[in-house]
């Protein structure tokens, strides 16, 4: 039976921080995933999502600017985009795999269970170790209607090669949100069914209310307060059946459906009750350090562990964690204060830090800066009719709070505010900076004012 010092179950971005900062101090390590190499951010997710939104920037770019000194017409070849995306995607794996081997590290194929507290069985091999690491990413959460089976998911919109005529996502967060524009943009005719009353929940209801528009500008279908009930086959296509409170049967004809309702932690194969480690509700019961309640030897990071915003950066930071624990013992805890988050619509929508509706529950003394700016040069220059902002500021302290972006540069713009919410920094430690202008970070004085 093979030993490690450490067993790693996925190979995303946090097994990769992890991996790499314990094997530099003499552990012996092994990494299993029952998927290719590189986990869902590199393969799956935000990176080859942002290689495809290129081509949605270069058409989103033409038409602002049409009547504006740009004349001709462009258009997305779906085949030559998704090539260009698989220009980044393919060499991941192999890449992975190399790395693993320079390392030293013992790279396995399979689907890897627990069969006892310090043992995995993965493809008939038995291995055990001192320590474990679940970062085994997120799967899409079950929608539990007739005819799931018939729903794809995002990881397989990310690899189609012809795009459909008509596609309904089920669900209003950033993959419905993100899709929708990019399907929309290359020609497709896309319904959005979302149970909430609102599209993209976690951002500011009032920054969505200004993005809304682009939806309808693009010809999106968006039908808020609808719970998709069934799927089913419908001639040579597919009918999605949803139900509004005190209407009728709502339904609408698709070429594809797409799950975009949400994901959870994938644990389900690991047989995690054999390991002794607990879970409830579907996630992994950990203590401050990432640590299993149950099993000392089990940590988990990353989408697994489910504490911290389902982001890549959030991976890398519990990754760390969860080696310096590993090689200095559980001291160490997860800091996810200042985390930024963008929905990649174009424009783009982004926040970080609290809500105004919780900034209001902590009872601060709370100003609140907050204005839709179309006027201001930053959109002006890019004929871009969304722009706008909402700063939370504590005026007993001066310290921000929650800062909320939509429009040109919002995806970059944001981490200044990250930035001054992780490291303390004031609304006059920001105003007095002096940004590279004209830029869109040159306006965060203005919106401080």
């Amino acid at each position: 039976m093979a030993s490690y010092d450490l067993i790693v179950i996925g190979s995303g971005t946090a097994a990769q921080v992890a991996v790499g900062r314990v094997r530099a101090a003499g552990w012996s390590v092994a990494v299993i995933d029952h998927r290719p190499f590189g986990g869902t951010c590199a393969l799956r997710g935000c990176d080859p999502k942002r290689m495809l939104v290129s081509g949605e920037e270069a058409i989103d770019a033409a038409r602002r600017m049409a009547r504006h000194g740009v004349d001709g017409t462009l258009a997305i070849d779906w085949p030559d985009l998704m090539a260009f995306k698989r220009t980044f995607t393919d060499p991941i794996p192999a890449k992975q795999a190399h790395r693993y081997a320079e390392l030293g590290v013992d790279a396995l194929h399979g689907v890897a269970r627990f069969a006892g507290p310090d043992t995995i069985v993965v493809e008939g091999r038995t291995l055990r170790a001192r320590h474990i690491l679940i970062a085994s990413g997120a799967r899409p959460v079950p929608l539990g209607i007739p005819g799931e089976d018939l729903v794809s998911t995002s990881d397989a919109f990310l690899e189609l090669q012809a795009l459909p005529r008509r596609i309904v996502l089920i669900g209003g967060g950033y993959v419905a949100a993100e899709f929708s524009h990019l399907a929309a943009r290359a020609g497709a005719e896309v319904t959005i069914l979302q149970r909430a009353e609102r599209l993209l929940p976690h951002f500011d209801p009032d920054l969505v209310g200004w993005l809304t528009p682009r939806f309808e500008a693009l010809g999106i279908r968006v039908e808020t307060g609808a719970t998709v009930t069934r799927v089913e086959r419908s001639g040579s296509g597919l009918l999605v059946h949803a139900e509004r409170q005190g209407e009728p049967d709502l339904s609408v004809a698709a070429d594809l459906v797409v799950h975009a309702a949400g994901r959870g932690p994938d644990l389900k194969a690991l047989d995690l009750s054999a390991g002794e480690v607990a879970v409830q509700d579907g996630r992994l019961q950990l203590d401050a350090h990432l640590r299993s309640i149950s099993n000392p030897r089990v940590y988990a990071a990353g989408d697994a562990a489910g504490g911290g915003p389902r982001l890549t950066p959030v991976s890398s930071h519990d990754a760390k964690v969860v080696a310096a624990n590993l090689l200095d013992g559980p001291t160490h805890q997860p800091d996810y204060r200042g985390v930024p988050s963008v929905a990649f619509t174009l424009p783009p929508i982004a926040a970080v830090g609290l809500s105004e509706e919780a900034a209001r529950r902590g009872g601060v003394a709370l100003r609140v800066n907050a204005a839709s700016t179309p006027d201001w040069f930053t959109a002006r220059r890019l004929a871009e009719p969304v722009y706008g902002h909402k700063l939370l500021i504590d005026e007993d302290t001066d310290l921000i709070l929650g800062a909320h972006l939509v429009g040109p540069n919002a995806d970059e713009v944001i981490n200044v505010f990250g930035l001054a919410i992780r490291h303390g920094l004031t609304a006059a430690d920001l105003r007095s900076t002096m940004f590279a202008y004209p830029t869109g970070a040159s306006d965060v004085g203005y919106m401080l004012t």
